[in-house]
């Protein structure tokens, strides 16, 4: 026979209800009362819930980065079934903000690390009696916070360094001859010889832009749609970075954020180079991750604008690099189409920021501009080359190697 007792303490505010059950021949009764503050099974799955899902989740996305790299077929079901929905519906949520919310994230990023950090350490050092839920705290937050930044990159921009190239779907690779980068060079600079009188010009005779950049280069994008089918869809507007110095001394004219889904640009550098840039960054939005890619498309892009602006700026755009090829390989007998490039393409091309910008803007630099691109290029370098690209930040001028095959297929 068992019998149950029940045990209520006088100070019923302070202390829990106990009810026992013990057999009736017993002599002894023990009772624990629960301490305030003790662990309780209830407290334990909290806690685990508070690290775990976190945790969880990033075992998860360390697991789809290896099963891209291992396994194509998944990747390119990913990035061409997947990811179309996710970035449509991300940007357009991140659209609805007149502000780069990617830019706002770094920002607050930073302000964790420089004030939360030693904040932490400080309540850490000093109040002693909190600890436990301190230390709670903090590592609940950083998990978070590392869990988010591991699932965007992952599904919004490692994955798709592993699926099948755009050559590999679109065009006819083969090997190129000197002969061939000679022509695409000669072609080049008649074209902008040719488009260079005809865009709007400042008293210095130098292109500027007076088109609707952003509506241009959506208009652009979605006509190249009509024949890639992976760039249809919704486009949302480029939006410029506020600490747009900063991108000057990285050289960089725009940047992708995957944790917001945003094509952003330099709003510093000069104006004529927005179409080229914009594209670029749209073309991430489409999963063309890969650099020299996204270079091609945007080449592409405002090539086949019906704005004469975005044509000629990204006529600039590939002469530039492909002059750039025509040096590095030391290939002299196209040396002297490089006398043929009209004063007016001279002016215009190579021009990444402002005449005395450097001078204007002295007062803004905190951190020394040669190394903040060393720092920054380094970055970019190892980033590119971790997702499988050995030639690092080199692939951009792989463009080349697109057009030579846009324009110069292997047969069938």
């Amino acid at each position: 026979m068992r019998c149950c007792l029940n045990i209520i303490s006088p100070n019923r505010k302070k202390s829990k209800y106990l009810r026992l059950k013990f057999p009736a021949d017993c002599g002894i009764i023990k009772v624990y009362p629960v301490r305030k503050g003790a662990v309780t099974l209830k407290k334990i799955l909290k806690l685990k819930k508070r690290y775990l899902i976190p945790a969880a989740v990033i075992l998860l996305m360390i697991f789809l980065n290896i099963l891209a790299r291992l396994c194509r077929p998944f990747a390119d079901f990913y990035v061409f079934r997947v990811f179309p929905y996710i970035s449509s519906a991300l940007s357009f949520v991140s659209g609805i903000f007149p502000f780069s919310v990617g830019e706002v994230l770094i920002i607050l990023g930073i302000l964790i690390a420089v004030i939360g950090v030693p904040l932490t350490a400080g309540l850490l050092i000093f109040r002693k009696s909190s600890r436990r839920r301190t230390a709670g705290i903090f590592m609940t937050c950083f998990l978070w916070i590392l869990c988010y930044i591991c699932t965007t990159e992952t599904m919004n921009c490692f994955i798709m360094y592993q699926c099948t190239p755009f050559a590999e779907r679109y065009l006819r690779p083969k090997e190129h001859p000197r002969s061939e980068l000679i022509a695409l060079y000669a072609a080049l600079i008649d074209e902008a010889n040719r488009l260079a009188p005809q865009v709007p010009r400042d008293s210095d005779d130098r292109f500027y832009l007076t088109a609707d950049f952003n509506e241009e280069a959506r208009k652009a994008m979605k006509a190249m749609g009509e024949k890639y089918p992976q760039l249809k869809g919704y486009y949302p507007r480029a939006k410029a970075i506020k600490f747009s110095f900063f991108m000057s001394q990285t050289h960089l004219s725009g940047i992708y954020f995957p944790f917001s889904m945003e094509s952003n640009y330099n709003a510093d550098m000069v104006d004529t180079n927005l179409p080229d840039t914009i594209c670029h960054e749209f073309s991430h939005l489409k999963g063309i991750i890969q650099e020299d890619e996204a270079n091609f498309i945007a080449y592409l892009a405002t090539m086949n604008s019906d704005n004469i602006e975005f044509r000629y700026s990204g006529c600039l755009e590939g002469l530039e690099y492909v002059h750039n090829q025509i040096y590095k390989n030391d290939i002299e007998e196209a040396y002297y189409l490089t006398d043929t490039i009209s004063d007016q393409v001279r002016r215009d091309w190579f021009r990444f920021l402002p005449d005395n910008y450097w001078e204007e803007n002295e007062k803004k630099e905190i951190i020394n501009t040669e190394t903040v691109n060393t720092v920054s290029e380094a970055a970019l370098d190892t980033n590119i080359k971790m997702n499988g690209r050995e030639d690092g930040v080199e692939a951009y001028s792989q463009m080349v190697t697109l057009l030579l095959d846009y324009y110069f297929p292997a047969e069938e």
